[in-house]
C-alpha cells in the first residue's frame, strides 16, 4: 500500500517561494547557484485510522499509542502566523459510524468513545486505553511537532467466545487512495468485512473489486460507495457478488475522490478472526515475515494486477537459511486472476519468512501477495494474516507487546545487514534497552528476550536498519486463550518520520 505521509507543507512551499523570487530577480550576469541535495527534516503532521474493533459484546481493546524519541527537533507545528511554539499533540477521536449508503449506525445511536483518549504526550513512552464492547467506534487522529515523527498506534482486540473469537492485531494506518488486500474471502464460512475510514471534512467516494481464481468477479454496488466525511463504512465483501462464494479472493479498494484508511475484519467459524492489512504495492519481489514456528497451516495467496502472468520462485528463510518448500517451489499466477497453494509442514518447528521472486530473473512481473496461517488444531484453532511487507528505509515501530508473549522476527533475505532494536519504556514504568543484531543473509533472526528493565505494562519496539542489505520484520503477539493458541502478527513498516525539503540556496541579499 502506498503509505502517504504528510511533509512540512509551509516550510517546503515557503523555502521553494523564496528561492524562486530571488532566482527571477538576481542581477544579469550573476551566476546561477549550484544545485544543492535536499535536506530530510522531521515531518510536523501525521494522520492514522483504526476501523471499529469488534461488533462482539464480550470484545475488549487496548489501543497503545507511541512516538519514538530522535527524530523531533522542536514543538513548532507551524501554519499559525503567531510566532508562537504550539504545543505538540498526538491524539484519536472517534468517527461516526455510518452504512454503506450513508445512512447512521445500527440503532441509530452514536457509538461511545473510548473510557479514555490513547494520547501521546512525550516521545519515548507508550500510552495505552481501554474500551469493551460492541459500540467503540472508528477512530482518527493525527500527531503534530515533537510527537509525528514516527506516530503509531497498536489495536489489540480479545474476543473469548463466538463466532468472531480470537486475538485481532492492526496497526492503524495512514489514508491513502489505493489498497490490495490478498487472501480475503466469500466463503459462507468467513465474514470479512472491509472498513473505509474517512479522516476529513469532506466525503470519499470509494470502489471496490474482486477478483477471485477465474479473474474479476460479477459484482454489484461496489463503486462509487459514498464514505462521508469523518465517517466510516463496513462492506461485507460476500454481498457484492452473485457468484459462487470463492475461497481465495484479492480485494482492490481505490478512491475516485478523496482518501480512505482500509482493513478487513476477516471472521472464520472454525478458526476465529484478526484482521487483514494492505499488503505491499506490486511488485516483482515479496516478502513476508513473521511465520511463527509452530504453524500448522500455511496458505499462499498472490494476484498478478498487470496484463502478464507472474512465474514466481517460492523460498523460506529459515533461522538457519534459505530453504525451498517441499513440493511448493513455484507458483504460477495468471494475469488477473488470484492463485493459492497450500505450505503443508512448511516450518517444521522453525520460524520463518517467505520469500518470493521472479522465476526468470530476467522477467519481474508485479504482484500483491498474503499469507493466511494457522495455529493449532481442531476446535483450538487460531489465524492470522501476513501480507507482503516492504522493506525497512530508515524506522519501524510496532507498539503494544507484552513481557514473554511477543516474537520479533526479522529478515534479510538478500544481503546480510545490521539492525539497532530499541525496546522503549515501558507504559507504566521501565528503562529502554536496545541491542545491535547482525542478520545472515538469506535467513531469519528472532527476538523474544528483549524488553525494558523493570517493565510495566506494554512497550514498543523500534527497529533500525544500520548497515547491509534490506530488512523486513514482523512482530507476532500471542496470548493463549483457553487452550486456543490466539496470535495476531503485524508487519512493520517504515514511519517515513522524516521528509525532503529543497534547499534554499540563493543569497536574498542581492535584492537589496
Amino acid at each position: 500500500m502506498k503509505r502517504t505521509t504528510l511533509s512540512l507543507i509551509a516550510g517546503a512551499t515557503a523555502l521553494a517561494a523564496a528561492t524562486g523570487f530571488a532566482a527571477l530577480t538576481a542581477p544579469a550576469g550573476t551566476a546561477a547557484p549550484e544545485a544543492r541535495t535536499p535536506t530530510r527534516l522531521p515531518v510536523e503532521r501525521a494522520g492514522l485510522l483504526c476501523p471499529v474493533p469488534s461488533t462482539s459484546e464480550v470484545a475488549e481493546t487496548v489501543y497503545t499509542s507511541y512516538t519514538p524519541t530522535g527524530t523531533g527537533t522542536g514543538a513548532k507545528t507551524g501554519g499559525t502566523g503567531s510566532g508562537k511554539a504550539e504545543q505538540p499533540t498526538a491524539r484519536l477521536t472517534p468517527a461516526d459510524s455510518a452504512t454503506p449508503s450513508g445512512g447512521t449506525a445500527k440503532g441509530g445511536k452514536k457509538p461511545k468513545a473510548p473510557q479514555a483518549p490513547a494520547t501521546v504526550t512525550t516521545p519515548g513512552k507508550p500510552v495505552t486505553a481501554e474500551a469493551k464492547g460492541p459500540a467503540v467506534p472508528a477512530l482518527t487522529g493525527a500527531a503534530t511537532g515533537t510527537l509525528a515523527p514516527g506516530w503509531t498506534v497498536q489495536q489489540t482486540t480479545v474476543v473469548e467466545a463466538g463466532g468472531a473469537r480470537g486475538l485481532l492485531g492492526l496497526t492503524c494506518g495512514a489514508p491513502d487512495t489505493d489498497f490490495w488486500f490478498p487472501a480475503a474471502s466469500t466463503a459462507k464460512e468467513r465474514q470479512d468485512y472491509v472498513h473505509l475510514t474517512n479522516p476529513d471534512d469532506t466525503a470519499a467516494v470509494a470502489d471496490i473489486e474482486l477478483y477471485g481464481p477465474e479473474g474479476a468477479l460479477k459484482s454489484q454496488f461496489t463503486e462509487g460507495i459514498p464514505v462521508p466525511a469523518r465517517s466510516t463504512v463496513p462492506v461485507l465483501l460476500s454481498t457484492l457478488t452473485t457468484e459462487a462464494a470463492k475461497p481465495d479472493v484479492t480485494v482492490h479498494v481505490t478512491t475516485r475522490s478523496g482518501r480512505v484508511g482500509a482493513a478487513i475484519g476477516s471472521a472464520d467459524e472454525k478458526l476465529g478472526s484478526d484482521w487483514i492489512a494492505a499488503a505491499a504495492d506490486p511488485a516483482g519481489t515479496a516478502v513476508l515475515p513473521g511465520i511463527p514456528a509452530d504453524a500448522t497451516s500455511v496458505r499462499l495467496v498472490a494476484f498478478a494486477p498487470g496484463d502478464d502472468d507472474a512465474d514466481l520462485k517460492v523460498q523460506l528463510a529459515t533461522t538457519a537459511g534459505t530453504i525451498v518448500p517441499a513440493g511448493a517451489g513455484s507458483l504460477h499466477v495468471k494475469s488477473g486472476m488470484t492463485a493459492s497453494v497450500d505450505l503443508p509442514d512448511l516450518t517444521r518447528g522453525e520460524a520463518g519468512s517467505l520469500v518470493l521472486t521472479p522465476g526468470d530473473p530476467k522477467k519481474s512481473t508485479p504482484i500483491v501477495a498474503a499469507l493466511r496461517v494457522v495455529r493449532g488444531k481442531g476446535a483450538n484453532s487460531e489465524v492470522a494474516f501476513i501480507p507482503a511487507t516492504p522493506a525497512i528505509s530508515a524506522r519501524a515501530t510496532v507498539a503494544d507487546n507484552r513481557a514473554k508473549a511477543t516474537t520479533l522476527s526479522l529478515t534479510a533475505p538478500f544481503a546480510a545487514a545490521q539492525v539497532k532494536v530499541t525496546a522503549s519504556a515501558g507504559s507504566g514504568g521501565g528503562t529502554p534497552v536496545s541491542r545491535t543484531i547482525s542478520l545472515k543473509a538469506g535467513a531469519t533472526t528472532t527476538l523474544t528476550d528483549l524488553v525494558p528493565q523493570g517493565l510495566k505494562g506494554a512497550y514498543a519496539l523500534t527497529v533500525e536498519p544500520v548497515s547491509g542489505g534490506k530488512v523486513y520484520a514482523a512482530r507476532t503477539l500471542a496470548l493463549p486463550q483457553d487452550g486456543i493458541p490466539a496470535f495476531t502478527v503485524q508487519t512493520l513498516l517504515d514511519d517515513r518520520g522524516t521528509v525532503e525539503v529543497p534547499a534554499a540556496h540563493q543569497d536574498l541579499g542581492v535584492l537589496d
